[in-house]
């Protein structure tokens, strides 16, 4: 299968893309630094810095847009909330009209979405069918996937994954979290209340295969495991893997003093349910954090 992949060389990304090409696909990575993408995946990926070098290039049978800076890299300024917007919805923008001047379509179109579609929600069920509560984070999602939903018009089908927060070695979530509870400085934010909804990188990349070879895959997926946890239950289960304590909580409101609005992220609540992939037999590797987070250690 002839792909091309954006934002291949992040978390999930590299992953993806490492996978599908030693699975004998054929990828292509779109990247602004090809150069550091064909050292980071390795010579069987292509990788170009732009769509204009892509001008004569047809036949791609799959495309799978990750592309999006970093939501938690740096404070919620008002340039830092247009780079997010711009580098998730004006790219999948660009991307649906450069496959509209295609003369042969992909089959498929996975866009990248994420659970703050849905907002702070608190201990409310959550499925694809679940209404949203508007926030920022929430609007950005939204806009995301509809700037990806332009493809169904051109004959394309089109997935969209709410992906949760991502648990695998060498990155992500678990990476930020692990040098402080390795020291026995690690402890809950805010009262532990607040639901995590979460997936090993393992299964997203399960997940996309599906998307891939399933036609009747389409519309929205939650990227979730099946049992979302609280906040306190994370951090326990985290400090038990590692046999350490978690004995320093962080007050909600020393995270609004640092974090500024983008505390939400750590403090919002979405108790998601992967509830189409279920329905249509996705199994999961690791449907238990205990067991996903000794994989990732």
């Amino acid at each position: 299968m002839k792909l091309l992949i954006t934002g291949g060389t992040g978390f999930i990304g590299s992953a993806l893309s490492r996978h599908l090409s030693v699975n004998g696909h054929q990828v292509t990575v779109l990247s602004r630094t090809p150069q550091a993408a064909r050292q980071h995946l390795g010579p069987s990926v292509h990788a170009v810095g732009s769509l204009a070098q892509l001008a004569n290039e047809d036949g791609w049978q799959a495309v799978i847009n990750l592309a999006g800076a970093p939501i938690f890299a740096a404070r919620w300024t008002p340039e830092r909330k247009c780079l997010l917007r711009d580098s998730r919805i004006k790219l999948t923008e660009e991307l649906v009209s450069y496959l509209a001047s295609r003369a042969h379509k992909p089959e498929v179109f996975i866009s990248g979405s994420a659970i703050g579609y849905y907002g702070n929600q608190g201990d409310l069920t959550l499925t694809e069918q679940s209404p949203a509560k508007p926030d920022f984070s929430q609007q950005l999602c939204q806009d995301w996937e509809h700037a990806a939903e332009q493809a169904e018009s051109l004959g394309i089908r089109v997935c969209r994954v709410r992906t949760g927060l991502v648990i695998g070695p060498g990155g992500g979530l678990l990476q930020r979290l692990l040098w402080p509870f390795r020291v026995g400085l690690g402890g809950r934010m805010g009262d532990g209340r607040q639901w995590m909804s979460w997936i090993h990188r393992d299964d997203w990349v399960a997940l996309a295969d599906a998307m891939l070879n399933n036609p009747a895959m389409h519309g929205p997926y939650n990227a979730t495991a099946p049992h979302p946890v609280t906040q306190a239950e994370f951090t326990q289960t985290l400090a038990a893997c590692l046999n350490r304590p978690a004995l320093l909580p962080v007050p909600a409101q020393a995270l609004r003093c640092l974090l500024g609005e983008m505390s939400e992220l750590v403090l919002g609540s979405q108790r998601v349910l992967p509830e189409r992939l279920l329905a249509q037999g996705f199994k999961f590797q690791y449907p238990e954090l205990a067991a996903a987070i000794k994989a990732s250690l």
